[in-house]
């Protein structure tokens, strides 16, 4: 039972990489922003079904503080995120995910008051080593070209900024599990998302919505959001259960399972030199969360 959190944090990063991979092939044809708010649409069902299964736990101060702080940061994420799968090859822009615990070294210390050692600071090292060989191939036009190439590849800069901000709502999220109950976070959360995200994903897909509608294109996002709706249970369950980034080392699996699928999915290329670069980062993260 003690490595429980471990089952629960490899589903919801298989459930999130193959979310993100059909997700993206909607997309070619889609708007982002009404393909992200179908995807949490599609994902209530699930977490509809939970609910009748599970207690209402007391609320407090503290989780309601939590949740509305979260909230707004989540939507731009949500934003930020979508973007970034239209954009860029998922083996290019999913990597940078590996981020978050960088971001959580100074995040969580403020928020739940987890500390690195010099063992994790030499996971930041790897981390940004990781970022370096993601672009490799450019090294032939100069040392720093790599460096260059992530400036210039928009879907890998949204995608640090969610890594980012996913560090302050890991966090944030962590306090709410605490002063309710994982599941019942959950499920409320994805619920205030899908109603205060679909103004926003409205407007700016008003001009697409009739094609989008009239031309069924929404039921792509139908098996996509199955497995949202499943990461989301996933990951609280987890959270609950171990610190949120041991949680989120592991989680970030989805990372090597996204690259995986933009070569079989999309044939994407260079897919050798990003695979190596993403387990680089990948060791580098863990070594952050299990300094001590």
């Amino acid at each position: 039972m003690t490595y429980l959190w471990v089952v629960f944090a490899l589903v919801s990063a298989f459930s999130l990489a193959t979310s993100d991979a059909l997700t993206k092939k909607a997309l070619r044809d889609s708007n982002e922003y009404l393909a992200a708010w179908f995807r949490l649409l599609f994902s209530l069902p699930l977490l509809f079904i939970i609910w009748f299964f599970i207690p209402t736990p007391e609320l407090d101060r503290e989780f309601y503080t939590a949740f509305f702080i979260a909230l707004p940061v989540e939507i731009i994420t949500i934003v930020l995120y979508i973007k970034a799968l239209k954009l860029s090859p998922l083996s290019l822009s999913l990597p940078f995910l590996s981020l978050t615990p960088v971001f959580l070294i100074f995040v969580s210390y403020f928020i739940v008051g987890e500390k690195v050692s010099f063992r994790g600071g030499a996971g930041v090292l790897l981390i940004t080593s990781g970022s370096y060989v993601l672009n490799i191939g450019e090294a032939r036009n100069g040392i720093f070209k790599p460096f260059h190439a992530i400036a210039k590849e928009k879907g890998s800069v949204f995608m640090i900024c969610v890594a980012l901000l996913y560090s302050l709502t890991a966090s944030l999220g962590k306090m709410a599990i605490e002063h309710s109950s994982p599941l019942f976070f959950a499920i409320t959360y994805f619920i205030a998302l899908t109603i205060f995200f679909a103004p926003i994903a409205f407007w700016r897909g008003r001009k697409d919505l009739g094609p989008f509608i009239m031309g069924r294109q929404y039921k792509h996002l139908i098996t996509p959001g199955i497995f949202y709706g499943l990461m989301a249970a996933t990951h609280m369950l987890a959270m609950k259960l171990t610190k949120v980034a041991y949680m989120i080392s592991v989680k970030r699996l989805s990372l090597i399972i996204g690259i995986i699928y933009g070569y079989i999915i999309f044939k994407e290329e260079n897919i050798g030199e990003r695979f190596f670069g993403a387990i680089l980062m990948f060791i580098g993260f863990v070594m952050i969360v299990t300094a001590s």
